[in-house]
């Protein structure tokens, strides 16, 4: 067997990463090419790869009774984006709370150079 090409959908269990391979097969009736999706259980030695990383996955000698892959490399990692806590304020919150403060108090000064 050879190497597949597939993307990480969920790295849940220790060591293990469920990895889908997509594919192309034309319809044998009528001339129209499908998607076909594969999900393959792959060994993942140092728990390195998120949801949504590009992983090249090759056969090995049977690991359990569903993992006979193994993930050789990471082609591409996706970018992981957490959720700020809720009782933070985010940064950009607060820079646009302090620039507004602050125009408010150029405003009557503004309004006090027109009046003189």
């Amino acid at each position: 067997m050879k190497s597949a090409v597939g993307k990480v959908v969920s790295n849940k269990m220790q060591k293990s990463v469920v990895v889908a391979v997509e594919r192309l097969t034309q319809h044998p009736l009528y001339p129209k090419f499908l998607k076909k999706t594969s999900k393959f259980m792959a060994h993942d030695e140092n728990n390195d790869c998120n949801i949504g990383d590009q992983v090249r996955i090759t056969p090995s000698r049977p690991l359990s009774k569903r993992k006979t892959w193994v993930v050789s490399e990471i082609i591409r990692r996706e970018h992981i984006f957490e959720a700020p806590s809720p009782g933070s304020q985010t940064t950009a919150a607060a820079a646009a709370a302090s620039s507004s403060s602050t125009e408010a108090s150029k405003q009557p000064e503004a309004a006090q150079e027109t009046a003189k």
